[in-house]
């Protein structure tokens, strides 16, 4: 069965732009945070249920691939995916357009800790683990 999410939307903000009214290259971090918590809401299992459940998915690594720049009252469109899940971690990746145009793609990289060990989400988490399995690699909006 194939599950499409929603492309996650931004408007850039005012403050978020540099004095050459370009937004702010570490904005874009911050964006991928949000398109990654709205991800995993519209998966059924948030960053708040998870951490409930007593574990933490601590960033290991993020890399920002700039295309082109974006300004005050652009719409960024976020499509968010998971490009590869392993035992202890797993990764994100970030396709950013505005007007259909890509302006910025991301990745980044997780892993699951409870009590600063890390854990094996098919164990620790396997209904998680089972939502990720279902939705890997596919694209969102039915794209």
């Amino acid at each position: 069965m194939l599950i499409f999410m929603d492309t996650y939307k931004h408007e850039v903000k005012y403050y978020e732009c540099d004095r050459m009214g370009i937004t702010h290259h570490s904005n874009y971090v911050r964006i991928m945070e949000e398109a990654r918590v709205d991800y995993l809401d519209q998966l059924g299992y948030g960053f708040d249920r998870i951490e409930a459940e007593g574990v933490v998915s601590p960033v290991i690594s993020i890399t920002c691939n700039y295309k082109h720049p974006t300004t005050f009252k652009d719409v960024i469109e976020v499509e968010v995916a998971i490009s590869n899940m392993q035992d202890l971690k797993f990764e994100f990746t970030y396709t950013m357009r505005v007007g259909g145009k890509i302006v910025c793609i991301g990745q980044s990289t997780h892993c699951f800790m409870e009590n600063g060990r890390p854990v094996v989400i098919a164990r620790r988490l396997p209904e998680l683990y089972e939502k990720i399995s279902r939705v890997q690699n596919q694209p969102q909006d039915g794209k």
